[in-house]
């Protein structure tokens, strides 16, 4: 298994994760199997967004006597009310859910408190401008959550969250499907194909600005839904009309910049051995480029780099990728900022050793001009614009 750092939050998450969201239907028998094979192959990380009582006291159960080595994200806001989950900004609902899944997990904190579930402008109000986040503050200040996060599915407000200074990480919806997709409100949207055009391809700007911005902030990212809910795995039901596996998925998005760990969802061992394969996998195997790149429907990503490697191997042994998302950081600024520059220049081979040679250009999927690229990266970094 491979670490990350979690952005600012400096924790080093296995870039595999555990999002334990399918567990509400499993005993806490098959819980515990699900979370022991996790374990095992060198997965840290877990998500506990749910908040039905059953599934909180299966996963308590599971980490008992193990809860130093996991690092869980919890949710403030998730609450339980009537019998069914209730997003909540009221303090006093809030409080009582998060004193419940801190009881029912049996811990004292919580690593990464999760401003819960913010996808539109009434969600931001009400989480980031009133009492809600006095609680949350209070909540870090007394060292019950050690690290603030933030959930949402609308990069619109994933983009304020990293502005606004307050969030270390994000939990947010990344696979290449909801990566074509405009920003919006309303979930539904991003799982019903019929809302993608024949025409649309690559990834939205918005989308792509928020993983610069994380990038450049430090904030790092948390992936859900990395399996778009498992209907990218069914050409019929894929907007691209071509299945992918889970490991292309995975390796889609953790090329993504900022992102250090995709919580896929399991629900047995063998879901969880299926996910942590891709660590071996070959590049063959990992490949989403050259899928989409050839999908009957969608020309995904023409002429723009997704960072998937294909360009190698550089006979200057430039990391043509890395080069390209730094570029692609810098261009959002009228001059490279000083810790885009220092990441670039710290690079073993830079875009200025290009000899022009194009090889990479007839490997890559997706027609994207490397060699131009590499010349204006080199001019960037060297200050002429």
């Amino acid at each position: 298994m491979k670490y990350r750092r979690l952005g600012k939050t400096g924790l080093m998450v296995s870039e595999i994760g555990f999002g334990a969201e399918w567990m509400e239907r499993h005993s806490a028998q098959e819980c515990r199997a699900v979370l022991d094979r996790a374990e095992a192959l060198g997965i840290n990380i877990l998500d506990c967004w749910m908040s039905e009582p059953n599934v909180r006291t299966s996963l308590g159960q599971a980490l008992a006597g193990r809860r130093e080595r996991w690092y869980i994200q919890g949710h403030i806001g998730s609450t339980w009310q009537g019998g069914q989950y209730v997003r909540s900004r009221d303090v006093d609902q809030c409080k009582e859910a998060f004193e419940d899944l801190l009881a029912r997990l049996g811990t004292d904190y919580i690593d990464l408190g999760m401003i819960h579930f913010v996808d539109s402008e009434q969600d931001w109000a009400a989480a980031m401008e009133g009492p809600y986040l006095d609680y949350v503050k209070e909540l870090r200040a007394a060292g019950t959550i050690r690290h603030i996060g933030m959930s949402t599915h609308n990069p619109a407000m994933a983009k304020r969250a990293v502005e606004h200074g307050l969030v270390e990480m994000l939990l947010f919806s990344v696979n290449p499907a909801f990566d074509m997709h405009p920003a919006t409100d309303d979930l539904d949207t991003y799982f019903d194909w019929e809302n993608y055009r024949a025409d649309l391809g690559g990834i939205d700007p918005q989308r792509a600005e928020v993983y610069r911005l994380c990038e450049q902030h430090d904030v790092g990212i948390t992936v859900m839904k990395p399996y778009a809910g498992g209907r990218l795995f069914d050409a019929q039901r894929s907007p691209f009309g071509v299945a992918l596996t889970p490991a292309q998925c995975i390796h889609y998005c953790l090329t993504r910049p900022a992102v250090a760990a995709v919580m896929a969802g399991y629900d047995t061992p063998e879901h969880v051995e299926q996910a942590v394969a891709y660590e071996t996998a070959s590049e063959e195997a990992r490949d989403y480029a050259s899928v989409l790149a050839r999908a009957p429907r969608h020309t995904f990503g023409r002429g723009e780099c997704t960072y998937c490697g294909h360009c190698k191997p550089c006979p200057v042994n430039i990391d043509i990728a890395m080069v390209n998302k730094y570029y692609d950081l810098a261009s959002m600024h009228d001059a490279a900022p000083a810790t885009v520059r220092a990441h670039y220049e710290a690079l073993e081979h830079r875009a200025d050793e290009c000899v022009g040679c194009k090889a990479c250009e007839s490997r890559c999927p997706f027609g994207v001009e490397i060699a131009k690229r590499m010349d204006q990266a080199a001019r960037l970094f060297r200050g002429q614009g």
